[in-house]
């Protein structure tokens, strides 16, 4: 049983990761906090990818030497993948605390609860 749990064990931190950040993205109620689950979750899929991208014993895919043989190398795909998926995510959440920033000056709360009812109650218009 825990032999495949030690092969595949950047597999199961990944999962691991996902599971937080969603648990967190689900459960909390402060924005900040809902960021931070959400970046975890994102964690845990670059570091799936980056588990499923490596072969052991393979090298990256820069020609040296000579060697041109397709098996001495691994797939790039998934290395520019995760790349351009943390160059998203870093956008995103400066998008994020940009506008969690702009909700706290309005309704002085970061409670999704609490922001939820001041605009049902139409205090703040």
């Amino acid at each position: 049983m825990f032999g495949n749990l030690i092969t595949n064990f950047g597999e199961a931190v990944a999962v691991l990761l996902f599971v937080i950040g969603f648990k967190d993205l689900l459960l909390q109620k402060n924005l900040i906090k809902k960021i931070v689950g959400l970046n975890f979750m994102d964690s845990g899929i670059y570091l799936f990818l980056a588990e499923k991208g490596y072969i052991a014993g393979r090298v990256a895919p820069i020609v040296t030497d000579g060697v041109t043989e397709v098996t001495k190398y691994i797939n790039p795909v998934p290395s520019g993948l995760v790349l351009t998926g943390i160059v998203v995510s870093v956008s995103s959440t400066a998008l994020m605390l940009a506008l969690t920033i702009r909700l706290y000056e309005r309704y002085h709360t970061l409670n999704m609860d609490e922001i939820s009812t001041i605009i049902k109650k139409g205090e703040i218009e």
